[in-house]
């Protein structure tokens, strides 16, 4: 039986991993959540990894517009905790699975960037997550694992995919962006890949290195929207689209966050799914539990995808 450890077990992409692995009959998991391990405590880390065989970090700083004004802060969580944990990763032999962002890149691609595309951050958020993975891959270049996901939505916490479902519920026009190209990921699906990740690291079936863990196609978020309302009978007109400008948040956003998914097939590992198959799959109707009720949200009729971006 192979012993995991999820930190930031209590966000989105953590609980789902803990559910996919308490199901798992040849896993035994152990979810840190935030107040059990505060990944910016060297010594508490030390005490943690070891007993474990790997490790996946879904931990981070993820606000995006605070990073500008804190970028100091969210690069202690996402850059030096995560160079601490690689660090006694490497000492006690783990693999580690760390979670990064289609962030890192500047969005002037036009066509999906692939896993040894060149980084060129254009927010504090995205050069805060840089140093994580270089961190990952430095210290741990046999055993280290950066999986980049894009705009993730699920069950759990909050995400833009069920800002939508309330405001649509509640009859609101909503003006949602069109001018940012992306693949929306469901969380569960990223969970479920990262345990065959995990699994196949552990084998000695994947290559340690980077992965890009997002669905197939693209879409923008008022695509996203626009498909939500319709797969649940709603009306789509309710959506009206804007630019990113329109929403004056504090940081710059990459307006193509397309990624590409080669090297799942060096694991044997079957890239992720399309994005509208996801997200039929996640809603409610589909064949996967559905959403909890959606609560309320503090701005009502103008969504920003990602002033935050969920774990």
């Amino acid at each position: 039986m192979t012993r995991w450890l999820v930190t930031g077990a209590h966000g989105m992409l953590g609980r789902e991993l803990m559910h996919i692995l308490d199901a798992d009959p040849s896993a035994r998991a152990t979810g840190a959540t935030r107040a059990a391990l505060d990944i910016t405590d060297p010594g508490a880390l030390r005490a943690a990894v070891p007993g474990h065989d790997i490790v996946v970090n879904t931990a981070a700083w993820t606000d995006v517009d605070a990073a500008e004004a804190h970028e100091a802060a969210a690069a202690a969580v996402n850059g030096r905790a995560v160079e601490d944990l690689a660090q006694v990763c490497a000492e006690s032999r783990v693999p580690l699975l760390h979670i990064s962002t289609d962030y890192v890149f500047g969005g002037d691609s036009t066509f999906p960037y692939p896993e040894y595309a060149t980084p060129r951050p254009v927010n504090a958020y995205g050069r805060s997550k840089i140093l994580g993975e270089r961190a990952v891959t430095a210290l741990l270049p046999a055993a280290g694992y950066v999986v980049r996901t894009t705009w993730l939505y699920g069950e759990h916490g909050q995400n833009f995919v069920k800002s939508i479902l309330h405001q649509a519920l509640r009859g609101k026009q909503l003006n949602v962006v069109d001018d940012q190209q992306g693949q929306p990921t469901w969380s569960r699906a990223l969970a479920r890949q990262l345990v065959k990740l995990g699994h196949g690291a552990l084998a000695g079936r994947a290559p340690a290195g980077i992965y890009h863990g997002s669905s197939s196609g693209q879409t923008t978020w008022y695509g996203l929207a626009r498909a939500v309302l319709e797969h649940l009978g709603l009306d789509p007109d309710l959506v009206r689209p804007c630019s990113t400008e329109n929403l004056g948040r504090p940081a710059p956003r990459p307006s193509y966050g397309v990624l590409s998914h080669d090297r799942w097939a060096l694991a044997g590992i079957e890239p992720m799914a399309p994005w509208q198959r996801m997200l039929r799959a996640a809603l409610p109707g589909g064949p996967e539990t559905p959403f909890e009720p959606p609560t309320p949200d503090s701005a009502p009729g103008h969504i920003d995808p990602r002033r935050k971006v969920p774990r």
